[in-house]
């Protein structure tokens, strides 16, 4: 069942996506070379609570850090550690809070210092998607019109969008319905209805778009080893006009 949000409830997703975007802004500054994974969670952490926020993602099904962190091949939902990141790499951070008992849920994705044109437009294509479906997420048109920008925008570079991942809508939980694939065909799927609460984000391949879980039971990665990106906003459907976009970082975001 879709549950719309009252403008007050939303108001309060605001401010948890607030408290998300303001630490992934801190978190992404402090990407370096030599710095390691588990520096940047406990980093993420500490201004969630300093903040009066609690972290969405430490203890959710057992995931045992604050950050999702994912480097390079690893397209989502990568365990912070003592690895150090090295210059070239790129980084995913996802990370969610939760405030008033609502949560907000975003997603970058940071180059290490100089990468290649090659990655760098892999990235780039990644966060486009990303913003040619929340251009979709109006009243009157259908989830898969969210769904079709990502896959036609990414396909049209080359690239590869993941299908065993989805999007999601979120509110009182991290994960409800409706969830939100970046592929398929348009004009299909549940009416965009003010009130929806969604997070959408694009996980995109440079090469195929098979993917597999580590043994860790977390971490996936590209099943052909290629480089992936992943972007995610917290967004709301308004009665008319653009989705308000509750995770925005700064205020000359794409």
């Amino acid at each position: 069942m879709i549950i719309l949000k009252t403008p007050a409830e939303i108001e309060i997703m605001a401010e948890a996506s607030r408290v998300v975007a303001e630490v992934l802004e801190i978190v992404r500054k402090e990407v370096r070379a030599g710095i390691s994974t588990d520096d940047l969670d406990r980093l993420a952490e500490k201004e969630i609570r300093a903040r009066g926020a609690v972290p969405a993602f430490k203890g959710y099904r057992n995931y045992p850090k604050t950050l999702c962190a994912s480097v390079n091949e690893q397209v989502v939902h990568g365990i912070p550690s003592g690895r150090k990141l090295k210059e070239g790499d790129i980084i995913g951070l996802d990370l969610g809070a939760i405030v008033g008992g609502f949560y907000g849920d975003s997603a970058v994705t940071v180059a290490v210092g100089q990468v290649s044109e090659k990655i760098a437009a892999l990235v780039r294509v990644t966060e486009e998607s990303l913003y040619l479906a929340i251009e979709q997420a109006v009243v009157g048109n259908r989830l898969t019109d969210v769904s079709h920008a990502v896959q036609r925008h990414v396909e049209s570079g080359g690239y590869s969008v993941v299908t065993e991942f989805v999007g999601h809508g979120i509110g009182r939980q991290l994960h409800e319905e409706p969830q939100v694939p970046n592929y398929g065909k348009p004009g299909q799927g549940p009416r965009i209805q003010s009130g929806m609460v969604l997070a959408i984000e694009p996980m995109v391949n440079m090469g195929g778009s098979a993917v597999r879980v580590l043994e860790d039971r977390w971490t996936a990665v590209t099943a052909d080893g290629s480089l992936s990106a992943h972007f995610e906003h917290t967004i709301a459907i308004q009665p008319s006009g653009p989705a308000r976009i509750l995770s925005r970082r700064v205020a000359n975001e794409i």
